[in-house]
């Protein structure tokens, strides 16, 4: 919580492809004295920024490296492919890990997911900093690009594509996770083990409480280093991109 001349404001850190605009409108409607600050911060310096002050809570993604940090996991996100136009990929509904086995894959320096045993072969030119730059990349056939759906929303293009990555239940336990990113409002609590008192009704915003039971005590949150996430439910049986092929362009779905 920083204080000035006006008094007192709370400073909201939001990494990309998180949108808090509902809970900032309850915030103004309940707090209208207290300005509310939403501050956009690059995904791999949020923790930095709230260990050293600089927000007083934000929405980041987990894991997170510091045990001083106390989150609440809020949800998992949904993960895509992002993909050319002109890919035969678009031909499918949705896609699987064995179907980017051949495919390029350009994952850029700022990637959330970190997904270790990607399939598919390593963008060979010089590895782009940004996921907007990995996407140009895409949109020029140099590969296909994973990553959260609500970050390929945010950089929107109409020369990329996207399609849900999935589970394939055929290769069942034996084929390459699905990755996913998981989505957790995060703090630096007080000498005493609580939250700061803004980001206490904060908190209580985020969890849903109404106007008359926001200054009640906050239920104990994970302050476990990681978080279960959510599995991502296997999918049925679909087409092949060999039978995918022979659809006919006007019937295609998307």
């Amino acid at each position: 919580m920083s204080e000035d001349e006006a008094g007192p404001r709370l400073r909201l850190g939001v990494v990309p492809g998180v949108n808090p605009g509902r809970w900032a409108d309850t915030w103004r409607g309940r707090h209208r004295d207290v300005p509310l600050d939403l501050l956009p911060l690059d995904a791999a310096r949020a923790e930095d920024a709230l260990l050293a002050g600089e927000v007083d809570a934000a929405f980041l993604r987990l894991p997170l490296r510091s045990p001083d940090l106390v989150r609440i996991p809020l949800w998992t996100e949904e993960t895509v492919v992002a993909m050319s136009r002109e890919s035969e990929l678009t031909l499918l509904d949705s896609l699987a890990p064995t179907d980017l086995v051949g495919e390029t894959l350009v994952v850029p320096v700022d990637d959330v997911l970190h997904w270790a045993d990607a399939p598919g072969e390593p963008f060979a030119g010089l590895r782009p900093l940004t996921t907007a730059d990995a996407l140009d990349l895409v949109a020029h056939e140099a590969g296909v690009c994973v990553l959260p759906k609500a970050i390929a929303r945010e950089l929107h293009r109409r020369d990329v594509e996207l399609r849900p990555l999935v589970a394939d239940a055929a290769s069942g336990d034996d084929g390459p996770a699905v990755p996913a990113s998981q989505i957790a409002l995060a703090w630096l609590p007080l000498e005493t083990g609580e939250p700061a008192a803004l980001v206490e009704q904060l908190i209580g915003i985020v969890r849903g409480r109404t106007v008359n039971s926001t200054r009640g005590k906050t239920p104990a949150p994970s302050t476990s280093t990681g978080s279960q996430q959510q599995r991502t439910p296997a999918r049925t049986a679909r087409p092949r991109l060999a039978s995918a092929r022979g659809r006919q362009p006007g019937r295609r779905k998307r």
